[in-house]
């Protein structure tokens, strides 16, 4: 593992009791850094906090990422433990069930979109005044390829992905004199527990558009991410990094 220095740093990040977000966490404890996690799942983030205490300072917050009280509250408990908030991960998010759009559950279409991008909107939202107010912070969001190409029987995953890939291009714009990169990484799949919320046709599916022909690994990503996270990326803001197996085209 090659390190980087994020010693000093606090970040908190969404969906960190499990998959993608825990081994974002765990290679930024690893790089020096405090951590806390967000997430909704109690019990999950109980178990996470014990499993990575021993690389550092880690702490949970029980949160719903959809709910801006809850939000509110969340940012005021980080702040209080950590100190101050230098870095945020939005990485909460779930795929939901396949379905072509005019069969589509409008409440699923909703319940996608509620946590895949007006999550990352709430806790940029929440966040952002606490890095302003430090001079320095580093956002990084976890978008997907479905974002970029639209994956068939999964429109609202894609369109909301496809959000937050344009969503971090707009608040990377009005930060960028303040010091705040803000970046999202689109991967293809990676091996987590969100394959489980899938069907095997759309798991074969998805493989098969992979060059590479495998899944990415959680460690891949969270190498990407903690970069994302580092004050060596200073020149990238509102920017998208593929990490797709050569699946990405553009």
């Amino acid at each position: 593992m090659n390190q980087l220095d994020l010693a000093q740093q606090s970040a908190i990040i969404t969906g960190g009791a499990r998959g993608i977000g825990f081994a974002i966490a765990q290679r930024l404890l690893q790089s020096g850094a405090s951590v806390c996690l967000w997430d909704r799942d109690a019990s999950a983030l109980k178990e996470a906090e014990g499993r990575l205490a021993p690389l550092g300072k880690v702490h949970g917050v029980t949160v719903d990422v959809t709910d801006e009280n809850s939000v509110r509250a969340a940012v005021d408990a980080t702040s209080g433990h950590l100190g101050f908030i230098s870095i945020l991960v939005n990485n909460a998010g779930i795929a939901g069930n396949n379905s072509k759009l005019w069969e589509m559950d409008v409440t699923d279409w909703r319940r996608v979109v509620d946590i895949n991008l007006t999550g990352v909107f709430l806790c940029c939202r929440g966040v952002v005044p606490k890095l302003l107010e430090n001079g320095y912070g580093r956002i990084v969001n976890i978008a997907s390829i479905a974002g970029k190409e639209g994956n068939p029987n999964a429109s609202h995953y894609s369109a909301s992905k496809a959000g937050v890939m344009a969503l971090t291009k707009s608040l990377g714009k009005e930060l960028a004199t303040s010091n705040i990169c803000v970046n999202c990484i689109t991967p293809a799949v990676i091996e987590t527990d969100i394959l489980k919320q899938c069907s095997q046709q759309h798991v074969d599916y998805m493989r098969s558009k992979i060059p590479m022909n495998r899944f990415g690994k959680v460690e891949e990503a969270a190498a990407l991410a903690a970069w994302l996270c580092s004050a060596d990326c200073s020149f990238s803001t509102g920017a998208v990094f593929d990490l797709s197996g050569g699946r990405a085209t553009y």
